[in-house]
């Protein structure tokens, strides 16, 4: 298995069991999941909406928010740096950045959609659940 598969792996592994409610075992497997990712050296927009979901699933807003921040950074209107950016608003409780992030997803959407990114491919189910969500 190549480190690349590994730390897809771990990412649906941790992902699998927040779905399942299970947190003792997202606890467990996000630090490794982490660390995967951080071993495969220069990441892409996708893999770091990967470590932001792993971060935000696990409790730690201040890493979803770096990661939505990086992705932000490259590629202002990104629907999964947005969404990651509003979920790490909402984690520390800040509604109008939520709000914020969630107008400019909705706002950003269509045209964003049509690129058909593969990240986005990928992450479908996030972005309509996203987009679908009420938000304050």
């Amino acid at each position: 298995m190549t480190p690349a598969e590994a730390a897809v792996r771990l990412y649906n592994r941790v992902m699998e069991a927040h779905e399942n409610q299970h947190q003792d075992t997202v606890q467990m497997f996000a630090p490794m999941a982490i660390t995967a990712y951080s071993m495969l050296g220069k990441l892409d927009l996708d893999a770091h909406y990967d470590v932001g979901r792993i971060a935000a699933v696990s409790g730690d807003s201040v890493l979803a928010r770096a990661e939505a921040d990086t992705i932000l950074a490259q590629h202002p209107n990104h629907l999964l740096g947005l969404i990651l950016a509003g979920n790490a608003a909402r984690m520390r409780r800040d509604t109008a950045a939520e709000r914020r992030y969630y107008d400019q997803l909705v706002a950003a959407a269509p045209a964003e959609r049509a690129k058909q990114l593969p990240e986005y491919i990928t992450h479908e189910n996030d972005i309509t659940i996203a987009l679908d969500a009420k938000r304050p």
